[in-house]
């Protein structure tokens, strides 16, 4: 095995303490890589949406835990931190949640316009909270309810019941909580609230209920199971994207808990894309397709995702919101499905994405895409070993600073868990 592979793969048996050095050092496909978090605990930041770097693309958000291969319990405590990329990637306290998930994390991020407020979820008793912390004077709000996304201009936040995800998608949703509803199928008290972050109150705008009594495709669901996953405030903090996601009955409490027998039905819904005003009003279903998947705000009209339109094949397309017009988008290039965003200082011209992992070599793929020219450019390829799967897989989540010249990712192909690297992306030629 050359240098380069070893680097590339990582080893098992390596030591912890001389591949993190190596890494930071590595260079896979001509782009500097280096590793901004080490053993001997795991450091990841979760999804692709969220605000990692600050104002000025110097400072980092991450989390630290130190276990992995498990579903977290409701006692199971996670560390967050800002880390400094001018000084030595030092690792900086500032807080910790016991509400939490492998995928998303404790949706900590940067407030948007601001270099010293940061946000993330935690759970006080059993109720979620979330926690708006200002980095300069130590000064921390708890906000009554758990927040999903941001509005861009940094007042409000949207979110939904993290008890009824945990029921339904673990990974996403959070242990330690209470659902009042969990007998309900499509609860008329529970739903998509929205909240303003200067005073803490929150409003139930689009309920369950609500929701159910929508037909897909002429078809009555309301009979059906249904929750909320990934909701997504759109660039003018006009409007928002959620997901309802809807099975034929509930998940028995024994599968919940077998991981086994879960990861053998947890892909078994179907899935819608609406989106609606940020007062839960001029609801649009977008996408009936029931096959929505990953998905990112072009403009304020415009939403990528990835999703099997219906009497289309898979693949990426551009919704054009409140209308039925929709498009292919790296057609023969994005051929799997990713975790897409735009690069920022490109005019939208560049899409960030990755894949999942890739052959017998399991390789994850963060890349850049064209549509114009219809280029794709690979930042790397990073090995994910096979026992990281399921409910804590460790997908790259490829997420780009403010200027557009360098990528974090999350991955374990550096044979220490899951840690954060930084691809450097200044010198590409993205014309």
């Amino acid at each position: 095995m050359n240098r380069r592979h070893f680097l590339q793969y990582g080893s098992a048996g390596a030591s912890a303490l001389f591949l993190p050095n190596f890494l930071s050092l590595a260079k896979i496909n001509d782009l500097p890589v280096r590793a901004i978090t080490k053993g001997p605990q795991f450091h990841w930041f979760g999804y692709y949406d969220k605000l990692q770097f600050n104002q000025s693309n110097t400072k980092v958000l991450g989390m630290q835990v130190d276990f992995e291969s498990r579903s977290p319990t409701k006692d199971d405590v996670i560390r967050m931190g800002v880390i400094d990329l001018q000084n030595g990637d030092r690792w900086t306290e500032i807080g910790e949640s016991r509400s939490w998930g492998w995928q998303q994390g404790c949706m900590l991020q940067w407030v948007p316009g601001s270099d010293n407020k940061v946000i993330w979820n935690d759970r006080r008793g059993n109720q979620f909270v979330s926690i708006l912390k200002n980095l300069d004077t130590g000064e921390e709000q708890v906000i009554p309810q758990a927040i999903y996304t941001l509005s861009p201009d940094g007042k409000f936040a949207v979110g939904t019941d993290f008890s009824r995800i945990q029921n339904y998608r673990k990974g996403y949703g959070y242990p330690g909580g209470e659902d009042p509803y969990k007998a309900q199928n499509a609860p008329k008290k529970s739903g998509i609230y929205k909240i303003d972050l200067a005073t803490g109150t929150s409003k139930l705008i689009i309920s369950y209920k609500d929701i159910s009594e929508i037909p897909n495709n002429g078809e009555d669901i309301s009979s059906r199971w249904h929750y909320f996953n990934h909701l997504l405030i759109s660039p003018d903090s006009k409007r928002f994207i959620f997901l309802n996601r809807y099975r034929e009955a509930p998940i028995p409490d024994e599968v919940l808990n077998n991981p086994d027998e879960y990861n053998k039905i947890r892909g078994r819904y179907d899935t819608r894309m609406f989106t609606a005003g940020v007062d839960g009003k001029d609801l649009y279903l977008l996408d009936p397709s029931g096959k929505t998947s990953h998905f990112i705000w072009k403009d304020a009209n415009h939403i990528t995702a990835w999703t099997t339109p219906i009497g289309s094949p898979g693949g990426f397309y551009e919704f054009t919101d409140k209308t039925d017009q929709i498009r292919r988008v790296g057609e023969g290039v994005m051929t799997v499905n990713g975790h897409n965003t735009f690069l920022p200082g490109t005019n939208a011209e560049w899409i960030l994405n990755d894949t999942y992992p890739q052959g017998d070599a399991r390789e994850q793929i963060p890349y850049l895409y064209h549509e114009k020219t219809n280029k794709r450019i690979d930042l790397g390829r990073f090995h994910e070993p096979r026992e990281y799967n399921g409910e804590w897989r460790c997908d790259t989540h490829p997420r780009a600073s403010n200027d557009g010249k360098l990528v974090c990712i999350d991955s374990t192909h550096g044979g220490n868990g899951r840690q954060m690297y930084l691809i450097d992306i200044s010198d590409l030629k993205l014309t």
